[in-house]
């Protein structure tokens, strides 16, 4: 059971009262909002995957959802209270877990900031974030792009306003699909999009 702050217990975990957070059939965008989920894959694998660990199969293990749905939050004001203050010394957004074990032991255990924060066990250096940049890259974006695009930024206290297009990278256009509408396009009944919005207050 993750004790926590108030924006992680409403937002991500069980006081969001949102049955989609243990759905195994949910998108992968709710699954990465339900901390339970993630706490459950996490203990069962002993780590953490960007891709692979939100696959319908991986959320569908059985025993995966059996303990996923065993899980639940509980807010902490002294966690909420160090979420909201403005002391970078004493702001954290984790927690403290406890996990009941079936001879009715327990576990407990907190971690206040994660380990790559500045302030973290173990920081990252501009190492780390290449090879985080690489490892989400992957597959995505090509290596003479990821190459091109780490240039740029090794140069960015010298790139001129003109060079500044140079800090986006592309991804290959076959990656993307053929989607021909837009997401605020809106099916005009014809079978054609038609573009436009209509907000009522």
């Amino acid at each position: 059971m993750p004790f926590c702050s108030w924006p992680t217990h409403y937002v991500i975990g069980t006081g969001a009262n949102d049955p989609q957070k243990m759905d195994p059939k949910a998108s992968r965008e709710t699954l990465d909002h339900s901390i339970m989920y993630i706490f459950a894959v996490a203990l069962e694998d002993g780590g953490w995957h960007h891709e692979r660990s939100y696959a319908p199969e991986r959320a569908n293990r059985p025993e995966t959802v059996a303990l996923w749905h065993k899980i639940s939050t509980v807010e902490d004001s002294e966690w909420t209270r160090r979420y909201h203050s403005h002391d970078p010394k004493e702001k954290a957004f984790g927690g403290r877990v406890v996990v009941a074990l079936q001879d009715g032991s327990t576990i407990t255990d907190e971690l206040a900031i994660a380990d790559a924060h500045p302030l973290g066990a173990r920081p990252f250096a501009r190492a780390q974030y290449i090879e985080k940049f690489r490892t989400l890259a992957e597959g995505i974006v090509s290596a003479a792009e990821q190459e091109r695009f780490l240039g740029a930024v090794a140069r960015l206290e010298r790139l001129k306003a003109d060079d500044l297009a140079s800090l986006n990278f592309a991804v290959d256009p076959g990656l993307l699909g053929t989607r021909t509408t837009g997401i605020f396009d809106w099916n005009g009944g014809n079978g054609e999009a038609r573009s436009g919005l209509s907000v009522v207050a």
